[in-house]
């Protein structure tokens, strides 16, 4: 992770210092949006998710009981903007988001009837470098922005509670855990607008792909950990 604030960080600099003084006026944002992971459908060939589902698995597979909407959830973050031109800005940012969802096997209990629980957890922090087009300029009161970047996605994956070895029967408790950082593709749009002089509100939505591997502890050997990102910003610039 700390590999990853280093290199944003080293972008954001390198553009710092390359946009004229005049405009390098900044802007810091703080955003607070609900993270929508991708849907079944999409999901990367051998997603560890559509895999607990016996979706898209390459082992023997009892499902458990839930949806990958189910882990949809609030993310928050903050990001520093800097001013290239009228028309151009660099940005570089930080989230965060976490879920955790509670599942059973459908159609397996133990021997008292009783449900075979597990507590499935995702956290992300996605930490971006993006280029923004302000086609209005970034003085207009109306400002529709498009970007592109790059996203680095610092994540944890893990499983805990009771499971099934499909191949005796037995039900035995375990714990599986994996981590790691990720890169992939970022696009984002809004639209903000001034309220006063230095202060801005806006909607925006963003898109990020990136995917990570698992060890052969969890049934599928991908996470992926792709989707959008509907957040309200509030920005003051200085």
């Amino acid at each position: 992770m700390w590999r990853s604030i280093v290199t944003t960080a080293g972008v954001l600099a390198a553009l710092s210092s390359a946009a004229p003084a005049a405009a390098q006026d900044q802007t810091v944002s703080f955003n607070l949006g609900y993270f929508a992971l991708r849907g079944v459908d999409s999901r990367a060939s051998g997603d560890v998710l559509n895999a607990n589902r016996c979706i898209d698995s390459t082992v023997s597979c009892e499902p458990l009981l839930f949806e990958v909407n189910d882990f949809n959830n609030v993310s928050v973050g903050a990001e520093w903007l800097i001013g290239l031109g009228r028309l151009f800005e660099a940005g570089a940012g930080i989230s965060y988001y976490q879920r955790t969802v509670p599942t059973v096997y459908e159609g397996l209990t133990n021997v008292n009837g009783s449900e075979i629980e597990q507590e499935l957890k995702l956290r992300t922090v996605p930490i971006s470098a993006t280029v923004r087009f302000v086609p209005t300029g970034r003085r207009s009161p109306f400002q529709p922005y498009i970007g592109v970047g790059v996203t680095f996605i610092n994540w944890h994956y893990s499983e805990v509670g009771s499971f099934v070895d499909t191949s005796t029967g037995e039900i035995f408790n375990a714990r599986y855990v994996a981590d790691g950082t990720d890169t992939g593709p970022v696009v984002l749009g809004g639209i903000r607008g001034f309220m006063g002089d230095n202060f801005l509100i806006g909607g925006e939505v963003r898109w990020q792909s990136a995917e990570g591997s698992l060890p052969n502890d969890f049934v599928g050997d991908r996470i992926d950990l792709g989707g959008f990102t509907y957040q309200g910003v509030f920005q003051v610039r200085f």
